[in-house]
């Protein structure tokens, strides 16, 4: 069983059902707002787009066999516990449920179209998987746009099919707050995927994987997330003064748990050279996303309350 839960990247999986749990229960239920799922509806779309997740991750470990036993032996799972048959029939199973899952939402809230959505997910993560990956920042981008849909997602079925003309103002704040978070997951997703690529650069270069780092240096390229790291905190101090500023406990949480280790990153990027500096700042941003999704039920218990 472990191996299998290797396999799909269970920790990451968990992380995205997380976030969008933290957005339907700490946010949308707070708004006094019209919801077009049911709760065990909702719950169907964290489902199926952690099946299809894992999927992406499953192709992934597929194509990668090689690299993996170069930059992550320990964490080789295809091939060595799990046969690549056998892999590629859970992948094809996960897809099949995860779609169909999709399928049935979709026809739940009267867009029979919006199935394609899902159709392009798995489609997308196995053309990164199989071609986009070995594209210069290509493949950073497509993995990072797809985990940030995964927070548009939840507006587009759960959202968008509840407004009408009286509520329309009303969603949409909320909808753009949805687009907001997007942005946020984009951005530290994408700097996050650099980070793993300065990781993982030998093993790279061996397999002829043209990744940032393969093409202009490990130097120039920390040079470049260093600098790409202050969109971040130069967007979130520019929100928290325009937006959050008189929720006090609000800013106090931003500051330490999102900026102060943002700024921190930065910090350490500069002079990070060795496997073990990256791979201590990607674990670290995938803290700062936690906390920065969980911002979001701070946010609304501080002005639900006025604290």
């Amino acid at each position: 069983m472990f191996p299998f839960l290797k396999l799909i990247r269970y920790q990451n999986l968990l992380m995205l059902a997380f976030m969008q749990l933290v957005f339907r229960y700490g946010f949308f239920k707070f708004q006094n707002i019209p919801l077009s799922l049911a709760d065990w509806q909702y719950v169907l779309l964290v489902v199926s787009t952690v099946l299809l997740a894992a999927g992406g991750y499953v192709i992934n470990n597929i194509v990668d066999q090689n690299t993996d036993n170069d930059n992550k032996p320990k964490d080789v799972i295809v091939g060595k516990f799990i046969s690549e048959a056998k892999a590629y029939n859970i992948y094809v199973a996960l897809n099949c449920v995860g779609v169909g899952i999709g399928f049935y939402l979709s026809n739940v809230i009267m867009k029979p179209g919006f199935a394609s959505i899902f159709i392009l997910i798995a489609a997308t993560l196995y053309l990164y998987a199989t071609s986009l990956k070995q594209m210069v920042l290509i493949g950073n981008i497509i993995v990072a746009l797809v985990l940030a849909f995964s927070v548009v997602i939840i507006g587009i079925f759960d959202l968008y099919p509840a407004t009408y003309e009286g509520n329309q103002g009303q969603m949409a704040v909320i909808f753009s707050i949805l687009l907001d978070y997007a942005i946020f997951t984009f951005f530290l997703n994408f700097i996050r995927e650099i980070v793993k690529d300065l990781e993982d650069v030998d093993g790279d270069y061996n397999h002829g994987i043209n990744t940032l780092p393969v093409a202009i240096g490990i130097s120039r390229t920390t040079k470049i997330v260093f600098a790409l790291s202050f969109i971040p905190v130069v967007a979130i101090l520019f929100y928290i003064y325009n937006y959050l500023f008189l929720l006090m406990y609000t800013t106090i949480y931003f500051l330490f748990f999102v900026v102060g280790p943002l700024l921190y990153f930065t910090i350490k990027i500069w002079n990070a050279k060795t496997k073990k500096d990256f791979s201590q700042l990607s674990l670290l941003l995938k803290w700062i996303l936690f906390f920065g999704i969980l911002s979001i039920v701070v946010i609304t218990i501080n002005m639900k309350y006025n604290a």
